[in-house]
């Protein structure tokens, strides 16, 4: 019988193994067909689709190989700079006869990309290209890039529904306290509120007013950018009295969005596709609302990046890890190889270095900051282009810069560093279950996950999370030439806009990648106006590039839902999910850490497919 099981086991091997062969061989096949096309397809006339069906990234992150053949949900990524790249491309370009945006699905961004995107389309409209845009219910991202449309369209039973940053955080002392879990909790700075859950029930004063600072000074910026972009929207009204207004209306949103000049259209998707048909065109036969259109891939893949320059850009975009990592996610090993290959290869005359990350492992920060400064011993000039985010380990590889560019939205600072360690002794003693042994010195053992730590283990520790402080500060102060307890008194933890952040000294000037590019062009001796970048990152691989193919056509899973009230649900499902990773990561990730958890609920709502199935886990184990 073992014979014949052994015999067995080894046929169904074989046969998965042939299984696995044929599936990575028709989806090479696959692959290789939906790449036929030319490099540059052929653009006809017709409407540009923006159909956002995902956040809008500074780098979308790698989708795993077999992400489809497991059934698992790829969520769309946009990234920044090819969504900015088209609008303008599409500015110029008589074939482009309008430009449609459908934020149905829209998954938002941070608040400086949203203001970049959004400037790119008021560029296009003040051209004289006409923007529409279509959602069942604009909420605050989707609304941020609609306002600057020149008509906006929203369903018969949509319209608005804006509620401003801020919201609920979870504290986790009370369920730590009830498990007997000791966590121990080592950091530096008042403001570091990333640690808070683990040690309070509720939001501290000093984080409290750090809060309502930074979430009143975005809210005025979104404010502003939707009154100047479309004056006539009360958009004041709908963020102070949305209950009056909904209920002066009886219930019908879209008919007082109509009122208070937030859209100017109501119509179903058949009536909003024949208005675009007006201006792009249509054909006989098609289907009622059918316009011709220009679909983004195409017209991205039409109007490719400049390449092959003198201008080196690295981006350091997601959590800062140590080791290697995919795009996404900022391996310490990964972006220092980028840049050292870089410096070595490629001929460089500057470095431009985008940053787009709450910071995570103080090593790995360490390790790219290092490679940023063997530009600077090469002689090149250094820049740094702060995106939607660029704090704790974030700003510690913007350091080295000689100039450091930001957009009043950016999300910086949050200078501090901390340490997280829990311990199980009284989660054991509560089962009777206690450890002992021998313990020649005070760190043998330590530390002691099962049995606790010891005062001298606390010290040491705590010890060296000030001293990894007092390293940021004096790197903060040597690079921006303030003093040590000034960068003391503005670091502590605390978290600033770039607006704020410019006037106390982080930052140096407003602008977006493209100026810090002609910046180091210029800081260089080139001609900022001929001199090309040269992108110093991984090239997707085929198979990464086949899911994103197969995602893309026409598959909504993982988007968010069109209908405010779902897409409420959703929006808190995801933070849920993120915040479900985010203990996750802290739990398992160890050594010192300069990362801002708190500015994760300000960005784009999608957590990772890991993060999801935590948070199904969880729910199931609860019986949600």
């Amino acid at each position: 019988m073992k014979l014949v099981r052994g015999a067995w086991k080894l046929l169904v091997g074989i046969k998965d193994a042939l299984v696995l062969v044929a599936m990575l061989l028709f989806f090479a096949l696959l692959f290789a067909a939906l790449n036929s096309r030319p490099s540059a397809p052929t653009i006809k006339n017709g409407a540009l689709v923006l159909a956002l069906n995902g956040p809008i990234v500074e780098q979308p992150e790698d989708v795993p190989p077999l992400a489809v053949v497991s059934g698992q949900q790829i969520g769309q990524q946009y990234r920044l700079r090819d969504v900015v790249r088209a609008i303008d491309a599409a500015k110029d370009d008589s074939r482009v006869k309008a430009i449609v945006l459908d934020l149905d699905r829209f998954g938002g961004g941070y608040p400086a990309i949203l203001g970049e995107v959004a400037d790119a389309l008021v560029r296009a409209r003040q051209a004289g290209k006409p923007v529409l845009a279509y959602a069942t219910a604009y909420t605050d991202g989707g609304y941020r890039l609609a306002a600057a449309a020149s008509e906006i369209w929203t369903a018969p039973l949509g319209g608005v529904a804006l509620s401003g940053p801020g919201g609920s955080r979870l504290y986790y002392k009370g369920l730590i306290d009830k498990l007997g879990v000791d966590v121990h909790v080592f950091r530096v700075g008042k403001f570091k509120s990333a640690v808070e859950p683990y040690t309070r029930t509720d939001e501290s004063p000093e984080a409290r007013a750090a809060s309502e600072a930074l979430y009143g000074s975005l809210l005025e910026q979104w404010k502003q950018g939707v009154a100047s972009a479309r004056p006539k929207a009360q958009i004041v009204r709908w963020l102070e009295q949305p209950a009056q207004l909904v209920q002066s209306a009886r219930g019908d949103v879209s008919k007082v969005a109509l009122a208070t000049g937030m859209v100017d259209k109501i119509g179903d998707r058949l009536a909003f596709g024949r208005r675009v048909a007006e201006l792009a065109g249509t054909e006989s036969g098609k289907p009622a609302g059918w316009f011709n259109q220009i679909k983004y891939d195409a017209y991205v893949s039409a109007n490719p990046l400049p390449t092959g320059g003198d201008i080196g850009v690295v981006t350091v975009a997601g959590e800062i890890v140590d080791g290697k990592a995919s795009p996404g996610t900022a391996g310490g090993e990964t972006i220092a190889k980028y840049i050292l290959d870089g410096l070595a290869q490629k001929k460089l005359k500057a470095l431009v270095v985008r940053v787009d990350s709450p910071g995570g492992s103080v090593m790995a920060s360490e390790q790219i900051r290092t490679a940023v400064l063997q530009a600077k011993r090469q002689g090149l000039p250094v820049v740094v282009s702060m995106g939607g985010l660029a704090a704790s380990g974030g700003y510690w590889v913007s350091t080295p810069a000689d100039v450091i560019f930001a957009e009043p939205s950016t999300i910086t600072g949050s200078i501090g560093i901390f340490g997280v360690l829990p311990t199980f002794e009284k989660t054991l003693a509560k089962i009777g279950i206690t450890t002992d042994g021998v313990k020649l010195t005070p760190l043998a053992g330590q530390p002691d996950l099962l049995g606790g730590l010891n005062e001298q283990t606390d010290v040491v520790l705590q010890s060296t999370i000030e001293h990894g402080y007092r390293e940021f500060v004096s790197l903060v102060s040597q690079s921006r030439k303030l003093p040590v307890a000034r960068v003391d008194e503005i670091a502590q933890g605390r978290v600033w806009d770039g607006g704020t952040a410019r006037q106390i000294g982080l930052v140096d000037r407003f602008g977006t990648l493209n100026d810090a590019i002609k910046e180091a062009a210029r800081r260089a001796k080139l001609d900022p106006n001929t001199a090309k970048p040269e992108y110093l990152e991984k090239k997707p691989t085929w198979a990464s590039q086949l899911v994103q193919q197969i995602g893309s056509r026409d598959d909504d899973s993982g988007a968010a839902p069109a209908d405010a009230l779902a897409r409420m649900g959703w929006e808190q499902r995801q933070m849920l999910a993120q915040a479900a990773g985010d203990v996750r990561r802290l739990a398992i990730s160890g050594g010192v850490q300069a990362r801002c958890l708190e500015c994760g609920g300000l960005g784009p709502q999608q957590a990772t497919a890991g993060d999801a199935r935590l948070l199904d886990l969880l729910l199931a184990r609860f019986g949600l």
